[in-house]
């Protein structure tokens, strides 16, 4: 209920896709983690694939180590975009997490072009 049946880092509703949405850890049991309400996020197969173990990236002009998004603490709005069918990051942490994430892979893009444009974007 809390992410309104959407992927909480791409925005994917679970409608869109086939694949099961799963259960993610923000901040990985690895990372010293737990499976606390607080950390745990509503994510499509295909963002917990690329986000994996990963808390962190590093920026592509800075080459700055950067944390990613954080759905429990951060505001997507301040962070992401919607161009059309792309996702842009606004800030650091938004660029980061779309590059880590793989964000706007062909797939992806394609997938929400096809969603919006039968109206269930």
């Amino acid at each position: 209920m809390r992410a309104g049946d959407r992927c909480e880092y791409c925005r994917l509703p679970a409608h869109g896709t086939q694949a099961p949405f799963e259960v993610e850890h923000i901040i990985p049991r690895k990372h010293q983690g737990n499976s606390s309400f607080e950390n745990l996020a509503w994510s499509c197969a295909f963002c917990n694939r690329h986000k994996g173990v990963n808390i962190s990236g590093l920026h592509p002009i800075t080459k700055a180590l950067v944390a990613l998004y954080h759905p429990r603490r951060d505001s997507w709005d301040q962070h992401f975009k919607y161009e059309k069918a792309y996702i842009r990051g606004r800030t650091p942490e938004g660029l980061v997490t779309v590059q880590v994430l793989n964000m706007n892979q062909n797939t992806m893009v394609l997938l929400r072009l096809q969603l919006m444009a039968e109206g269930l974007w």
